[in-house]
């Protein structure tokens, strides 16, 4: 008996307490060696998170002053991909209209609609996430589409 397991004896837990203690040890040992991957995937959704925030602004100020202060768009905060254990997202919202963005802990930002929630997410682009000059253009023509589609009647 190891150490760990003496412990969870002197603890007195339950059978499932000591089972899921048992494979949070497991999981937590092999996600360990993505920490930094994912700390680095994390620094970069949010730094893609800001470029965006700054770009919607910019569009909800022109809308605004075009007389459609209604066309506004929401921006979720970078969380844990919803999809991947290994990446994080931010998503952008008007109604049933979502575009999403997804940094992956393997150096890679991918970039999932327009779509109406409730159908297939689509259509996905893939960009290295050093390639700020190819992706820079990409995202324009992303949110573009999105807010297109989002302000369509």
């Amino acid at each position: 008996m190891d150490r760990a397991d003496q412990q969870d004896q002197g603890r007195g837990e339950r059978p499932l307490e000591k089972r899921l203690r048992a494979l949070g040890r497991e999981l937590g040992a092999r996600e360990a060696e993505h920490t930094d991957s994912l700390s680095a995937a994390r620094s970069n959704a949010e730094k893609l998170h800001a470029i965006v925030a700054d770009a919607l602004a910019t569009f909800h100020d022109a809308a605004a002053g075009a007389g459609a202060p209604h066309l506004q768009v929401e921006l979720s905060a970078p969380r844990l991909d919803d999809k991947h254990v290994r990446a994080v997202e931010f998503e952008l919202a008007r109604g049933r209209h979502r575009a999403i963005v997804t940094v992956k802990s393997r150096g890679e930002v991918t970039l999932v609609g327009p779509f109406r929630a409730g159908k297939n997410e689509g259509p996905c682009r893939s960009f290295p996430c050093d390639a700020m000059d190819e992706l820079d253009g990409a995202l324009g023509d992303f949110l573009s589409r999105f807010l297109e589609e989002a302000s369509t009647p």
